[in-house]
């Protein structure tokens, strides 16, 4: 038996805060499986065997008996936007499961519609027009008809696309005369305005829809963390801080925290793209990479260079398929990107730019390493969100540079057929190479985008173990991991990737206690079991018993 380096010195044997016994406990890969495990003032105490562990139970001690579900350290959604998925929750759900045709798509708009007061916005996301029966987008007018008096915005589930209706056009000042935007997109078919927008022409209908009070940007954080804390997961990357609140979103973490009203550990990425950038009033106010504690914490810096391949606007070097022969959106010159990227790395920030397609990697490499080579910094672990279509050459880039990916293994099973149909095969299913990530070393770690995808964590495992979609494509088998790797993304390098390695991510004495209490076993689960018929049972943060699912259902 291992005990923390925080045992004080005149207690031999402490009594434990909480024991877990009487299951298999995954502490780490490195550090393998054990019986039992001890926690002791919010931190790992001691782990071992059962007989060794009882020895530190006394009067105080609560005892949870695992009845031989498998406990893990607490997962880190290693990229998601928490403010973004507390407030989707409470709009129209046009996911596919939910909203599997156009017509029960319209529907629920038009029934949110008969609710609202005319006028009012009526906000909707997580349509893929792959998965409709029509194989298309919407159109305006079909949304007109959904909701004749109510200004509405449908985003495609990517988030870099919007269907937009007439009012919300108008309302945006977005007609057929309207200039393209730079790294924008403004949908006609012939010479009428489809009510498709895409990236940075989408600027002016965030501008006309009121902006959330902070209590809606809190009442967020708190609905998106009490449903990440349901699924396991502890730790998570907010990001892009700013996208919906400007430099309030950084007030209301701070009094969501205050207020006992932030579930999960948070780790900021700061929005940074110029026009809407929070950096200089964080920088100003002493808000740089690492400040703040366990609980809540400024991380990266978040450029977006562009959008997403089932959307075709992620840039790359070779056209989609189709006849507009489009490489898809490049936000910035590389010229900006690379000034953009210089400024923060200066200024001490770490870096999370999202870049998907191959020609967008390559513009953030660079960026990268003109920045690393004019002010070296050997850990500083920029990364690449998302790296979806990445090459050996840049892989090789990225090692010599100390550059990480941290990539969407879920966008496998829920985009990977759509990557298929506009890039074509041979594109497609090489992309995401977990498998090639782990044995370069670059530590990938993995989360969901939520809300893109769902945050549920079982189709993510599912999706490392066997690179299967949600039809069953397999996209290159030889990328797949074993569930010890999948777990490591999962939590010791969503660790890494925010530089807390040392603290969290694994369950050995001095480290936070977070754990995470499964239903079955993965370590021996079949991965369709571990997709179909697994969930969390219980949570637990700093030490304390924050969701138990029999305690909820009874």
């Amino acid at each position: 038996m291992t005990l923390s380096a925080q045992t004080p010195a005149h207690r031999a044997r402490p009594q434990a805060d909480l024991v877990l016994r009487n299951g298999p406990i995954w502490c780490g890969r490195e550090d393998g499986v054990v019986e039992a495990l001890a926690i002791w003032q919010g931190r790992v105490l001691a782990t071992g065997s059962d007989a060794e562990i009882a020895a530190l139970i006394g009067p105080g001690t609560k005892v949870i008996d695992l009845e031989g579900r498998l406990a893990t350290p607490g997962l880190n959604d290693s990229h998601l936007h928490l403010v973004s998925l507390g407030m989707t929750m409470d709009w129209v759900d046009a996911r596919p499961a939910v909203a599997p045709d156009l017509a029960s798509l319209l529907d629920a708009i038009a029934k949110r519609a008969a609710g609202t007061k005319p006028g009012d916005w009526i906000l909707s996301r997580g349509y893929d027009q792959t998965k409709l029966d029509t194989g298309r987008h919407p159109y305006r007018e079909e949304l007109d008809r959904a909701a004749p008096n109510n200004p509405v915005m449908l985003i495609r589930t990517c988030g870099h696309v919007s269907i937009c209706n007439s009012m919300a056009l108008e309302l945006a000042g977005i007609d057929e005369a309207s200039p393209t935007p730079p790294g924008g997109l403004i949908e006609q078919q012939n010479g009428r305005l489809t009510g498709m927008l895409a990236e940075n022409a989408r600027a002016p209908v965030w501008a006309a829809i009121p902006r959330p009070t902070e209590e809606d940007l809190v009442t967020g954080i708190e609905r998106g963390g009490n449903y990440l804390l349901s699924l396991g997961i502890t730790s998570c990357m907010d990001a892009a801080v700013g996208q919906r609140g400007a430099f309030g979103e950084i007030s209301a973490y701070h009094r969501a925290k205050r207020d006992g009203r932030l579930p999960v550990r948070t780790w900021l990425t700061l929005l940074g793209d110029e026009g809407r950038s929070v950096v200089p009033q964080c920088y100003e106010a002493g808000l740089i990479s690492g400040t703040g504690d366990d609980m809540l914490m400024v991380g990266a810096v978040k450029l977006f260079l562009d959008g997403s391949a089932g959307g075709r606007t992620a840039w790359m070097n070779a056209p989609y398929l189709g006849e507009d022969k489009t490489t898809g959106v490049q936000m910035c010159s590389n010229a900006d990107v690379e000034r953009q990227v210089m400024d923060a790395h200066v200024k001490g920030y770490q870096l999370a730019c999202h870049a998907i397609g191959d020609a967008a990697i390559e513009q953030l490499i660079t960026a990268y390493e003109k920045a690393l080579a004019a002010h070296p910094d050997p850990d500083r672990r920029h990364r690449i969100e998302h790296c979806g279509f990445s090459t050996p050459e840049q892989h090789e880039r990225m090692v010599a540079a100390g550059i990480y990916p941290c990539p969407q293994q879920v966008f496998i099973y829920d985009f990977g057929d759509a990557y298929v149909k506009v890039l074509g095969r041979e594109r497609a299913l090489s992309s995401y190479p977990l498998r090639t990530w782990f044995d370069l070393g670059l530590k990938p770690a993995t989360g969901s985008d939520a809300p893109v995808c769902d945050p549920n964590p079982f189709p993510n495992f599912y999706t490392m173990l066997t690179r299967k979609t949600w039809r069953g494509t397999v996209m290159d088998e030889a990328q797949c991991v074993s569930i010890d790797e999948a777990l490591q993304a999962y939590t010791e390098f969503g660790a890494f990737s925010q530089k807390q390695e040392a603290v969290k991510g694994r369950l050995v004495p001095g480290y936070l206690a977070d754990v995470a209490v499964f239903s079955r076993n993965l370590l021996t689960a079949a991965p369709e079991e571990i997709l179909k018929d697994t969930r969390c049972d219980l949570t637990i943060l700093n030490g304390k018993v924050v969701f138990d699912r029999a305690a909820q259902n009874a």
